[in-house]
């Protein structure tokens, strides 16, 4: 990478718009979508809602890989990331012309496409521009997202008062907001040359076998909070009946405010001791401590005391390994494809993780699913702390 001064602004425009990319679907998916399932399939919401969101990671997963690989063969980030804005925002808004929830369900499928035209592009752009003793900072400051995320879903106005026009045209403001001035303002270097041409085969070998493992990790770790996610409200609701559905959002909004302090932290010390994969590994062993914990919790403060690390630590994890794989990836031309690559383990998660649960909570209990989990959640710490202190 050429040795040129990162833009100041750069960073803080980034951090917005990748915070922009992450209200586009975040109250989207949990507060609108299952909504407007609800209004068009009445009874049979849970059916119908269960293939859109699975039809939609498909088409993510798909659409992820393309993207990147446009962006790649095309050498501009700004363009795609552009037309994926308009795309999505268009695609979100026109579900209120939906009269059908098959129709709904091509929009959705049509509008993952979009989005992710936007965001992998946005995440390859970084790689591009921001230098690797600068990756952890990134990091910690990608970490404002979540939390932006679930507070957006706060924001949005009653749906009996605006209804679902007034609720999509929030959601599209806000993300143009936030993506814009990074579109209008931020100065970026060229694209960058690939590099791949002037490595030794014993080093392309290397750097490929370190990508396989933080790929991996990565999935490991995205297995234990899609099971969470998913599974969360009626742990919380066995462990404390007489918790309410705020309780459960706040405890949840707590983890994710604090794993921005962790994340930053960590990041920044990463950057200045060149020891990425330790602040990655540390995160994932917490976590892991945290699900045990939750397994073993002999009454309901303890578990959600664990609950609140596990939840600090996930998301500090993703936040700061987001940062790391762009570091890894070691082509600028192939950069956009290998993130869509990587981005299979969003996806990937849905689609395994409710096997697993189904098979273990039924006749075992929750403890026996935490147990599982902790057990990925280590063996992601493992595999990192594995990875060469120069990787």
């Amino acid at each position: 990478m050429p040795l040129t001064r990162l833009s100041p602004a750069f960073l803080p425009l980034y951090a917005l718009a990748y915070a922009g990319g992450v209200i586009a679907y975040t109250p989207f998916l949990m507060l609108v979508l299952p909504a407007r399932v609800t209004e068009l399939a009445g009874g049979d919401d849970v059916r119908w809602l269960g293939y859109i969101v699975f039809a939609g990671a498909l088409s993510a997963s798909l659409a992820g890989m393309a993207s990147g690989w446009l962006s790649d063969a095309t050498r501009r980030r700004r363009t795609w990331v552009a037309a994926g804005l308009a795309a999505t925002v268009l695609l979100q808004l026109a579900i209120v012309w939906c009269n059908t929830v098959m129709a709904l369900l091509w929009i959705v499928v049509a509008w993952q496409i979009a989005l992710n035209l936007m965001l992998t592009p946005l995440i390859a752009w970084a790689g591009d521009v921001v230098p690797d003793d600068r990756k952890g900072l990134l990091g910690g400051l990608l970490s404002l997202a979540p939390p932006l995320g679930a507070l957006s879903a706060m924001l949005l106005p009653e749906a009996a008062a605006q209804g679902l026009a007034g609720r999509t045209a929030t959601i599209a403001a806000m993300t143009l907001v936030l993506v814009l001035p990074l579109l209008l303002f931020a100065r970026s270097k060229p694209f960058p040359d690939a590099d791949r041409s002037t490595r030794q085969s014993a080093a392309i070998a290397r750097a490929a076998s370190v990508v396989q493992r933080v790929w991996l990790a990565r999935l490991l770790m995205q297995l234990s909070g899609a099971a969470l996610a998913a599974y969360l409200y009626f742990w919380l609701r066995s462990l404390d009946p007489m918790m309410d559905d705020a309780a459960k959002m706040l405890l949840y909004a707590t983890g994710l405010a604090l794993s921005v302090g962790a994340a930053l932290l960590l990041g920044r010390w990463s950057d200045r001791h060149g020891r990425p994969f330790l602040a990655l590994a540390l995160t994932a062993l917490v976590a892991a401590a945290g699900l045990l914990v939750m397994a073993l919790a002999g009454t309901p403060a303890t578990a959600k005391l664990a609950y609140l690390a596990f939840v600090t630590a996930n998301a500090a994890f993703l936040a700061l390994h987001a940062g790391q794989t762009l570091r890894i990836l070691p082509d600028a031309a192939s950069r956009g494809l290998g993130i869509g690559l990587f981005n299979l383990t969003n996806t990937a998660p849905s689609l395994i993780m409710p096997w697993i649960a189904i098979t273990m909570v039924p006749d075992f209990g929750y403890a026996s699913l935490f147990l599982v989990l902790a057990l990925l959640a280590l063996a992601a710490a493992l595999l990192l702390l594995s990875l060469p202190h120069d990787a």
